[in-house]
């Protein structure tokens, strides 16, 4: 099953998303990567590295990002680690993670995965 990282400035943000998506689809899974190592807000080579790490599998990792360093930070670990299963993608954090989640427990490959993320965009509220 594809996995799933939250990469956000705030953990408590990333923490909260991934507990959201895990209600979703509660065997999917789905890793946060929020903050910096001391509480601050910020991004952190470190976390997003070790939470990439902790969902890596055969069927690939879709990664969600809030903004700004998050998607430098995030770019970095991915030339470091050199996985050819492991894409991020541009699209509301939120609503992207649990349209992923829910994809992904239902057994999609990860470009469908990936493509259901960003079909999070077209979601209208009301």
């Amino acid at each position: 099953m594809v996995g799933i990282v939250v990469v956000s400035h705030s953990a408590r943000l990333a923490e909260g998303i991934a507990e959201l998506a895990g209600l979703i689809a509660h065997d999917c899974p789905v890793a946060a990567a929020g903050g910096l190592e001391d509480g601050s807000f910020g991004t952190s080579y470190e976390r997003i590295m070790n939470a990439v790490e902790s969902v890596q599998n055969p069927d690939g990792v879709l990664i969600m990002m809030d903004m700004g360093s998050a998607v430098m930070t995030t770019e970095m670990v991915l030339e470091d680690l050199n996985y050819d299963n492991v894409r991020m993608v541009d699209c509301p954090v939120v609503e992207g993670t649990i349209a992923a989640a829910a994809a992904a427990s239902g057994g999609m490959s990860l470009d469908e995965v990936l493509r259901e993320a960003q079909l999070s965009r077209e979601i209208q509220k009301f």
